[in-house]
């Protein structure tokens, strides 16, 4: 009898998540044996807690250019974006309460600008964004109000890769307005922008235990807590630290940074070979801006197609990837991402490379999406 063998599973989801690097792997188990101790306390395993949270913010710190006292630890890169957006508004002592954000920011900075509004009745502004899924820094100038009380530019999008002006749009400001950067999706693949108040990270994006997120506040910057304070090591945090976690985030942070330079190249090229492949489907789009970007990730769109069938039949053929279709969301709503930039909002998938992503492995999806695109098509009379 003949045996059968199939094609492992490949998933091309990192943007979702990135499995625990080897480094961080080690580092948990170790830190387990001596970082659950109370780092507030003043004995042993108190300081020994102590110790490995400082040394963790340290790393951090020194992976992301900034200082160790800019460093904080957040049970998540949502909980991060929304100290750190929403902390940057309750810092201010002018009454100015309104926000001014991207119209591609991730869901977590939309959440917090429209609690803010709420509390405030301030109904703040959206940035709109080009065909690229840029934002320009004199759409940001021109929508300035005078009750704006901080501006939100995310490093990267999210969906669709593509890089936005930071610095350049910290220009424009002048310090008259606090910038918050959401970082989650470039933070270990690209270099922290500048020009930032605050901004924040999500350690399992870049391969770190998931439920630890990073909070940067930036020595000088008006920044006050938003929460219920606690008597914790950082006052711009609350809960019992996970010490464990937080060294073993670091540990992975710094591992990716070593390597970024080479993962990046191998994983650029890895993603052109996805846009020229993809390119050749009929009735397609390729979103994103093709040489400004994230180096792993590119989101293309199908005429005719429905997300959440392109989804279920390329994982039934043994590739895991996003899309941000209606059907696929647990809003029911279309990607605003892409409404934003007039792309396709429906038949999009989104790849995300992981680190040992093959040349193999992409081959193998550009080999089968065709013939996916023609079936579902084909199924809708197309």
């Amino acid at each position: 009898m003949a045996v059968v063998t199939y094609a492992a599973p490949v998933d091309l989801d990192a943007a979702s998540g990135e499995p625990l690097h080897p480094a961080a792997r080690d580092v948990l188990a170790a830190a387990h044996e001596r970082g659950w101790g109370d780092p507030r306390r003043l004995h042993h395993s108190g300081r020994d807690a102590r110790l490995l949270l400082d040394n963790a913010r340290e790393v951090v710190a020194g992976c992301l250019g900034v200082r160790r006292e800019e460093v904080s630890f957040t049970g998540s890169g949502t909980e991060a974006v929304h100290r750190g957006l929403l902390g940057l508004l309750e810092g201010r002592a002018d009454g100015r309460e309104a926000t001014l954000v991207s119209a591609v920011e991730h869901s977590a900075v939309g959440h917090a600008a429209a609690w803010a509004a709420r509390r405030s009745g301030e109904p703040g502004a959206v940035v709109p964004a080009d065909r690229l899924g840029r934002v320009s820094p004199d759409a940001v100038e021109d929508l300035l109000s005078p009750t704006t009380g901080v501006v939100a530019v995310q490093a990267a999008n999210h969906e669709v890769g593509t890089v936005q002006p930071v610095a350049a749009v910290a220009a424009r400001l002048e310090a008259r307005v606090p910038l918050f950067v959401d970082a989650c999706a470039s933070a270990g693949r690209l270099p922290l922008p500048t020009g930032w108040d605050a901004a924040a990270a999500s350690a399992h994006k870049w391969g770190g235990p998931p439920g630890v997120g990073v909070l940067l506040v930036r020595k000088g910057a008006r920044w006050a807590s938003p929460f219920p304070g606690d008597d914790r090591v950082d006052e711009r945090t609350s809960g019992f630290e996970n010490v464990p976690a937080a060294l073993a985030a670091a540990a992975a942070l710094q591992a990716v940074e070593a390597e970024r330079e080479e993962v990046a190249a191998r994983q650029h090229a890895l993603v052109d070979r996805l846009r020229e492949g993809v390119a050749t489907i009929p009735d397609v789009d390729v979103v994103g801006d093709p040489v400004e970007r994230l180096p792993h990730l590119v989101t293309f769109s199908f005429l005719y197609v429905d997300g959440e069938a392109l989804v279920h039949e390329l994982d039934r053929h043994g590739f895991g990837v996003a899309s941000g279709s209606a059907c696929t969301s647990s809003s029911f709503e279309p990607s605003h991402v892409l409404a934003a930039m007039g792309a396709l909002t429906h038949g999009n998938a989104r790849v995300s490379l992981h680190r040992d992503t093959g040349a193999d492995d992409v081959e193998r999806l550009l080999a089968v999406l065709p013939g996916v695109v023609a079936d579902l098509r084909a199924r809708v009379g197309m």
